[in-house]
């Protein structure tokens, strides 16, 4: 009987902690290897300084032991990573961005011997005017059928209804969908009738002493003021959120979903 496959999925990375922390003592590379993770996916749209992310720390996430970073609605607030968007194939945006945007929504990498198409998309509920999630998940997945034998995707969405129901949509035709975006991790990790792992949130990697790993002073003053802030990472303590998805290789069908802590 062949070895499951388990592939280890991370909330967002905000900020310098964030990053830090699963860079410092190899903690990423570690938490891999006690979980026996054969591929890690970390979205990293909020790991720069102010949000966005930077060519010097997608490296960083890279060097920690990501193999592919994912990213969101912040994804091209710093435009030094326009280049690296285009050149880097490892490096993620949503894929329902119009194609002129700078990136790639998707890959194809190997995964032990299988092949792995990782999605990126994000949703169109109280966020920006984009393609359909659905829609476009059809085309990605029609586009590459017989190219892949797992897929998994990070939807970064606001609302919980659009995830779940994505899920649903996809349910048996993909592997795992993990929702991100949020920054809080929700308790309903779990295996669809169909074979698809999810979770509505995988939560974030950052200081839980602010809100959503922002200094609580910068958001008490968007929430009364209303006016533009900078979003400087909370300090102190630091935590990181994901899940593990176990995937039967030969199915491709995900058998469990843990939510993970560490």
């Amino acid at each position: 009987m062949s070895k499951p496959i388990r592939i280890l999925m991370l909330g967002d990375v905000v900020g310098r902690e964030g990053t830090s922390y699963l860079a410092a003592g190899r903690r990423l590379s570690s938490l891999r290897r006690s979980l026996g993770a054969d591929f890690v996916i970390v979205n990293g749209e909020n790991a720069a300084e102010g949000n966005g992310l930077l060519p010097k720390t997608a490296e960083e996430l890279f060097d920690a032991g990501a193999d592919v970073i994912t990213g969101g609605n912040h994804t091209w607030r710093r435009r030094e990573l326009t280049d690296m968007l285009d050149e880097r194939a490892e490096l993620l945006r949503p894929a329902n961005y119009p194609d002129a945007a700078a990136g790639h929504g998707w890959g194809i990498f190997p995964c032990g011997m299988k092949q792995l198409l990782v999605i990126n998309r994000i949703g169109c509920v109280e966020m920006e005017p984009v393609a359909s999630p659905f829609e476009t998940a059809d085309r990605i997945l029609a586009a590459e059928r017989g190219k892949f034998d797992l897929c998994v995707i990070d939807f970064h969405a606001e609302a919980t209804s659009e995830k779940i129901a994505l899920a649903r949509y996809l349910d048996g035709r993909v592997t795992a969908v993990a929702g991100t975006h949020t920054h809080v991790q929700t308790a309903d990790a779990s295996v669809f009738p169909g074979g698809t792992g999810y979770i509505t949130d995988l939560g974030m990697c950052g200081s839980p002493a602010g809100v959503l790993g922002v200094k609580t002073e910068a958001i008490l003053k968007k929430f009364l003021v209303k006016t533009p802030v900078f979003f400087e990472p909370a300090t102190g303590s630091v935590e990181g959120h994901g899940a593990l998805f176990t995937v039967d290789p030969a199915s491709g069908r995900c058998t469990a979903a843990e939510a993970i802590s560490f």
